[in-house]
This record gives C-alpha cells, structure tokens and sequence, in this order.
C-alpha cells in the first residue's frame, strides 16, 4: 500500500534550537527517515552540515541517537558498530549513515566502496547537495555541469559522478534515488530497504538554498523540478530488479516534461550558465545520457517486462 503522510507519525524529529538554515533539506530528510524507520535507529554522521545541524552539545536539536564521525570513516563506523548491536543480541537495531556528496563520493567512497564489497547490513544515505556547502560551497566530484561555486566560478565543466549506478555495479541487494520533494517516495524505499539484510544505498537529492543561490521557501519545488524536467530520475533497483518510479515515469512522455532551462533558471548558482547556450546544451545532454543508461538498465535487468512492453501482451 503507498504510503499516505496522514498515517505518519506526528512526533518532532527535528527539534527546537537545531542550527539548519531556513529551507534546509537536511532537517526535512532527517525527519522522514524517522518517520519511516521509527525509534530503533541509530545515525551515523560524518563531517558536513548535519554534524552543524545538531547544535551545540551536549544537547541536540536532531532526535537521534547519533554518532559524529570523521569524513573518511562514515560506512567503516556504521559496520562495526552493525556488528557489535548483533553481537549484543541487538540486530533490530538499523544503523544509517547520513553523508553528504562530499562524504560520499570524494573523501569517504573507499569506506563506502568497502562496505558494499563486503555487504554490511547497514543503509547508507547520501544526501546531496551537489557541493561541499559545510566548508564554504566548494565544488566535489556530484556538483553538475554548469553549476557555479567558490571553486568553480564560471560553473563546472565535468559531468556529476554517478554513485547510484556506480553502487549497483557493486551488485548489493539493494539501490534507489529519492528526493525530498517527494516524501512519500522516499518513506516507501527507505522501508523497502529496512526490511533487507545486507547493504542498501539510497542517494537523496537534496536542493541547498544557501549554496544553489534560491529563496528559502523554494526546497520543495526545486526538488520536484528536478524530477520533472528529468535532471533527477527516480528509480530503484532491488536485488537484481530494476524500476523507474512513478513520479519518473512522465519523462517518456515528451509532453510531459518539464523544460530543463525551467529548474536551471531559479538557481543563482546557474547565472554563468544560462548566458553560455554551449553549457545549457551540456546540462541537456547529460540528461539524455543519464536516461540512457537508465533505459538500458531496466532493459537488461527486466527482459520480460521489456517484452511485455514492446509487444502490449
């Protein structure tokens, strides 16, 4: 049964006198993990905005039991401490890492590589918000074409690491995109994925007004732009089976889409961009590519659906 957000928990995840900015995703992800997961979680933090959020300790404006960890270390953390809630008879317990991009893809990905390899019984979260914005918004290895940061000031000119599909080549059990524009998607895949034995990943976008250059009040929407123009394709692979979610499905269907150009312009940190048409092409581009893997994907990993679809049977 989809998840409907008047059968969620009302208790506050995300407390007073936590130190987020206006608008910040991460608050609003933090509180639907949760909401999915319940009270037997524990929070793996390494270096980045979250481990701010919080506040100063020894209180705590996030409702988690949390433990801060360096930047390198966050999927490493997270296993053994795995390992030892089940060697204390405690295997209900699930522990989530919540790391940034930088975290993730940059200086944490050998450990994260490493706990995939070895299939860890952890969920590893990567909230991105496409820049190192704790240190100042400088750009990492997920920061897209064409964005603008303090290190990349006529906007970035490398296509965005694509971690997702990097983590299902590691043949886990378990992979999704999520966005916290669309919460109840991300609830459903985040109990999907607690009820798995093994590693899974979910990568969460996660739009930063402060770095991305947007009024506050705009998280949602940005997020939900991003799904609609395709930019952030909603999909998940679940123990060899491939599935574009539905909030995704709309981007084979021309019509349907969202212009590009309609989630670059709200964003101050694509003004360089949106005057060079060579790095809006790129942009678009690289959303064709990105759906061409995707189509390939689900092609090769769901011969049968494929069929049924190619022949209306």
């Amino acid at each position: 049964m989809p998840v409907r957000l008047k059968d969620l928990p009302r208790k506050r995840y995300g407390m007073p006198g936590n130190a987020a900015c206006p608008g910040c995703p991460e608050t609003m992800g933090l509180r639907y993990v949760k909401m999915a997961l319940g009270d037997d979680v524990v929070l793996v933090i390494p270096a980045g905005c979250s481990s701010v959020i919080q506040g100063i300790a020894p209180k705590s404006g996030i409702n988690f039991p949390i433990l801060n960890i360096v930047f390198a270390a966050g999927a490493a953390a997270a296993a053994g401490m795995k390992a030892a809630f089940e060697a204390l008879g405690r295997g209900d317990v699930k522990v989530v890492v919540w790391a940034g991009d930088g975290g993730t893809g940059d200086i944490g990905f050998q450990a994260l590589s490493g706990a995939a390899e070895r299939n860890d019984d952890i969920l590893y979260i990567c909230v991105d918000n496409e820049a190192y914005m704790n240190t100042g918004i400088q750009r990492s290895s997920l920061t897209p074409p064409g964005a603008w940061t303090t290190t990349t000031w006529t906007g970035k000119r490398e296509p965005k690491k694509n971690v997702p599909l990097i983590m299902i080549a590691h043949d886990v059990p378990y992979v999704a995109t999520a966005s916290v524009g669309y919460p109840q998607d991300f609830i459903e895949k985040l109990r999907t994925a607690a009820k798995i034995r093994g590693f899974k990943y979910i990568h969460l976008h996660a739009p930063c007004p402060i770095g991305w250059r947007f009024d506050p009040g705009l998280t949602p929407k940005i997020a939900q732009l991003a799904v609609q123009t395709g930019l952030w394709p909603l999909y998940e692979y679940n123990q060899g089976k491939f599935r574009v979610s539905p909030f995704s499905r709309m981007y084979r269907r021309p019509e349907k889409r969202v212009p590009v150009i309609e989630y670059l312009k709200l964003q101050g940190r694509f003004r360089a961009a949106l005057k060079n048409p060579e790095l809006v092409k790129m942009i678009e581009a690289e959303v064709e590519r990105m759906w061409r893997w995707i189509d390939a994907l689900e092609k090769s990993l769901n011969p049968a659906e494929e069929a049924r679809r190619i022949t209306g049977t």
